[in-house]
């Protein structure tokens, strides 16, 4: 019970803090006070491709992903995988411009390309089962908190030469909330129940996160990450 209200309270503070940088450096700090018998705690971080399921004139948008993760062991090979990725950012590029309803801003990027990047706090609730101690997969829920949402207008050469650049605040066009499927596989660096690992997941969103009218948008996205515990110092090499 100790160990469970010590959890609790690290993820309050970690999750109220202002900032990833902060976040991560209290992760660090509370590394070895939350790794226990029946708890792995780690960071993980990686690359993903995101896409836009609704939108047929859209393409992948390559992302950095950080943040940490808790492994709760409920059987002798079951985890509950979660955590929060504190930077986490999903999107689309390769849309035409919109009109803005300036005649000159129009002028300008009318043959742009557009790019809409939406950061947000995601926490995976899945079930982690592992075999052999070194393969493994999982599956579940994956719940996101918006927190920006930009629009980027790129203009290769426009006619008053060189590349022109727009980024607009496009916030309230989105939901505060996501979710949806997230599920893959990984494998375990070294036969140990704590190690280094690394694994694929794919998001499926379900729920429309547009706000504006007669349009449908739906988040997906490919992780690719590693997952590196924190504070566990002492070897446990299992047995083959």
């Amino acid at each position: 019970m100790k160990t469970i209200t010590r959890l609790c309270l690290i993820i309050l503070l970690i999750s109220f803090s202002t900032t990833s940088n902060a976040q991560i450096l209290i992760s660090l700090f509370f590394g070895e006070a939350l790794n226990t018998e029946e708890i792995e705690f780690g960071l993980v971080g990686g690359l993903n491709r995101s896409y836009w399921l609704d939108v047929d004139e859209s393409s992948g948008l390559n992302n950095f992903h950080l943040g940490f993760y808790f492994h709760i062991n409920m059987f002798e090979t079951s985890y509950l995988s979660t955590g929060v990725l504190v930077k986490s950012n999903v999107g689309a590029r390769g849309m035409p411009a919109y009109s803005m309803g300036d005649p000159e801003f129009d002028d300008v990027f009318e043959e742009a390309e557009l790019t809409t990047k939406l950061s947000y706090f995601h926490v995976p609730i899945m079930w982690h089962q592992r075999f052999n101690n070194r393969f493994y997969l999982e599956g579940g829920l994956q719940l996101g908190l918006r927190t920006k949402a930009y629009d980027y207008f790129h203009l290769e050469e426009a006619e008053i030469g060189g590349e022109v650049d727009y980024k607009r605040d496009v916030r309230d066009d989105f939901t505060r909330f996501d979710l949806g499927l997230l599920g893959g596989f990984g494998f375990k660096v070294r036969k140990q129940t704590k190690s280094t690992a690394i694994g694929i997941n794919y998001y499926y969103g379900l729920l429309n996160v547009s706000k504006l009218p007669d349009m449908t948008i739906k988040n997906s996205s490919v992780y690719l990450y590693v997952k590196i515990p924190i504070g566990t110092n002492k070897r446990e090499d299992l047995p083959d």
